[in-house]
């Protein structure tokens, strides 16, 4: 269907929503349309003018997702729930974009915030489509559960490759770009709705995650679990907050009045609404036992500030209502609320009022959005290792062996909550296409299955390996071997158990090690693979993450060269899940690169290049501390992108603080041989400290501040200028 089919089923269905509503032309010359039919009316009189239209039942019946319609008003039935996490999801066709975890590694939140519009454009284009045929129902709609800003603490979750990775600033700055690229800059209507999830202290265990309790230190709570939701909030506006699973300090998060009230609404501003986690109200009584049945878990929840359940526990406000346990005050503040975020939406509006009404199937998958979903996946790759040089691939190589379960994985490529692409390009489809286009012969031979090989099966690979130039190996992880609770039958806890590489896939390499070939490991997953003794040997490696349907290009255009890789990692990569604390564990003393006191695999922010970078003349901007100067220089003969990370290290910090901290970073293009000098801006909190009551104080005394292309040392320096330099610090008195 074309853009005019669309806007004129779209007005046909605006027309007699009107005529339901005002009772036709002759009841409309008697009596002004009401008020919520007004679109110059504000958003929130127009909600309060409908809100107060509907009888009780109708009102209890539009607080859960699939909200039906009230004919006689003329409301359209609604269904809230619908999917975005890196491309439309659930509901066929759409761009697949690298998971949230690699978009996270291009450390380029203008890039971030592109990939969101065009989501968003995917979006209300298939709305659009779905409202033309009369269709209304799930992953239909224009409110997406998306993004994911929860702290991927421990790398054993299996949900972390849908977050941002495992720093409050990074997490906070993408997710806030996120929801800026979905709503849209529009002044009088949303695009779409972002959803800031999971609202609060959420990331696993993911079996227990309807009844545990979460019980981080005060420190901990404002430190690193809540400054990415407040960010969100304030300088965002995100529209929608939805209520985690499980409960913080005792109290159920859908029925916490101290998170949705105190912090969120009244602290922090919002003006949204908040949805619970699907079937998150219904667990207040059935797990967390906070209340005797569902009609007390609903009127909790209400009471609280959940304005939306996504699950069943609202069917029972009636009862609530009649026993006392709310009022039609409290069902009325919710529902202005909701029905606030649908005026915003423009779904009352005649469609010329609204931009993206006019947007039709074609800009579904275009060439542009294809183009843009390998322009992020080969931005986010990141080099590991290139010990032996190997890498990119030289006109010297005239055989390459691929190997490895992940090489023709549609799995590996869409990771979870994914739309369905037209023509997914594995990484075997690109590396195929890239050699055939210089001349390479591939020779592939799988070697092993996701979790399980034979003799035979690697027997095949090292034979393909040693009449070859060089090996990729494609290894790692799947979406099948980490996700939610339900899991999979490779694992149904849906968590890791350990940070290894399949004990499979271990061998493979080994394996082809043996074989005297240089071995480029190209890994895939969503968190921490502990390899030290890939590492060791591998001639590269490198992490492709779950790249999106055009990864397989993305990753050829790295391993030949076409693109200078520049990714960082988002999260640590550490030796071992031994080096952890207990997973269960919220605090967050021995977690992450901002408390752990070992040395990591590979660092937070690590990630090499095909050119090579030099630091100096570090000072602060015009005799502040509001940012940071730096001069950068590629010193190598090509051109390439460069990551300039800041990091805030305090002299003495106390046990329960962060030993070092990300304070601002950006990423810049620099051709062969130009040195430029580069601002980057402290976050707003970077020269502050939380202390042991959560509150935030400026940071006083001795500090170092590095800057770099990845992480200093324990020591606080660099090992040369062409990582970075430090510089100290003294603050306040």
């Amino acid at each position: 269907m074309n853009r005019p089919a669309v806007t004129r089923s779209i007005a046909l269905a605006f027309a007699v929503a009107a005529a339901c509503s005002c009772g036709g032309a002759r009841d409309r010359g008697r009596e002004p349309p009401p008020r919520y039919r007004d679109p110059d009316v504000s958003a929130n009189e127009r909600a309060a003018d409908l809100v107060r239209r509907l009888t009780v039942s109708e009102k209890i019946a539009q607080t859960m997702t699939a909200a039906p319609a009230i004919p006689r008003l003329g409301v359209p039935a609604y269904e809230w729930w619908n999917e975005a996490l890196h491309g439309v999801a659930r509901a066929g066709r759409a761009t697949v974009f690298p998971q949230a975890i690699a978009m996270a590694a291009t450390f380029d939140d203008a890039l971030v915030k592109q990939v969101a519009t065009v989501i968003s454009d995917e979006g209300r284009a298939k709305f659009n489509e779905a409202q033309a045929r009369g269709v209304r129902g799930r992953y239909h709609g224009l409110t997406f559960f998306s993004p994911n800003i929860n702290i991927f603490r421990d790398p054993r979750w299996g949900r972390g490759h849908e977050t941002f990775g495992e720093d409050p600033l990074l997490t906070g700055r993408m997710g806030a770009a996120f929801i800026t690229g979905m709503q849209g800059d529009d002044p009088h209507y949303w695009k779409t709705i972002a959803t800031a999830k999971h609202f609060a202290v959420h990331s696993g265990p993911d079996p227990d995650r309807h009844a545990f309790d979460a019980r981080p230190s005060a420190h901990d709570l404002a430190d690193t679990y809540l400054p990415h939701f407040e960010l969100a909030v304030r300088q965002a506006r995100v529209a929608s907050v939805m209520a985690a699973y499980n409960a913080v300090n005792g109290k159920a998060c859908a029925a916490n009045p101290t998170l949705l009230d105190d912090t969120l609404r009244k602290r922090w501003g919002f003006l949204g609404y908040v949805v619970g986690d699907c079937g998150a109200v219904d667990d207040i009584w059935r797990h967390h036992k906070e209340a005797a049945g569902p009609a007390e878990a609903a009127a909790a929840a209400l009471r609280a500030g959940t304005d939306l359940d996504c699950g069943r526990a609202y069917r029972n406000l009636d009862v609530a209502l009649a026993r006392g346990l709310i009022t039609e005050a409290d069902l009325d503040r919710a529902l202005v609320r909701l029905f606030s975020a649908r005026f915003r939406l423009g779904l009352f509006d005649p469609p010329e009022r609204v931009l993206w009404s006019r947007y039709g199937p074609e800009m579904i998958e275009s060439a542009e959005h294809l183009a843009l979903a390998r322009d992020v996946a080969a931005r986010s790759i990141v080099l590991l290792d290139n010990r032996a040089g190997v890498l990119p691939l030289t006109p010297v190589i005239h055989r390459l062996a691929v190997v490895g379960p992940m090489a023709d994985d549609l799995p590996v490529l869409l990771a979870n909550y994914h739309g369905i692409p037209t023509h997914p390009v594995t990484l075997l489809d690109g590396i195929r296409a890239a050699a055939d286009a210089r001349g390479v012969d591939i020779d592939y031979a799988p070697g092993a299955r996701l979790i399980e090989t034979t003799p035979a099966a690697i027997a095949k690979a090292v034979a393909v390996a040693r009449e070859a130039d060089a090996v990729v190996a494609f290894v790692g992880l799947d979406p099948r071997l980490e996700g939610e609770e339900f899991g999979t039958r490779f694992n149904p806890g849906g968590d890791r158990l350990d940070l290894d590489m399949p004990a499979a896939q271990r061998e493979l390499v080994e394996a082809l090690l043996a074989t005297g070939k240089p071995v480029i490991a190209v890994l895939t997953g969503g968190s921490a693979l502990a390899v030290p003794w890939l590492a060791e040997h591998a001639a590269a490696v490198v992490y492709a993450w779950y790249p999106g349907a055009e990864g397989g290009h993305a990753v050829a255009d790295v391993l030949f060269g076409d693109v200078n890789p520049a990714g960082r990692l988002p999260i640590t990569i550490y030796r071992s899940a031994a080096d952890l604390p207990q997973f269960s564990s919220y605090d967050m003393r021995g977690r992450t690169y901002r408390y752990f006191d070992g040395q990591p695999l590979y660092g937070f922010g690590h990630g090499l290049s095909y050119t090579t970078f030099r630091y100096s003349g570090v000072g602060a901007v015009g005799g502040t501390f509001a940012a940071i100067s730096v001069e950068v220089e590629n010193t190598g003969k090509r051109a390439g992108d460069e990551v300039v990370e800041v990091y805030v290290l305090p002299r003495n910090p106390p046990p329960y603080a962060p030993r070092r901290w990300l304070g601002g970073y950006t990423r810049v293009s620099l051709a062969a041989g130009e040195k430029r000098r580069i601002r980057v801006g402290f976050a707003q909190n970077a020269l502050t400290m939380v202390d042991e009551a959560g509150a935030r104080h400026p940071l006083k005394g001795d500090v170092d501040i590095a800057v770099g292309g990845r992480q200093p040392g324990h020591d606080g320096q660099y090992a040369s200028d062409t990582d970075g330099v430090t510089t100290p610090l003294r603050l306040g008195p």
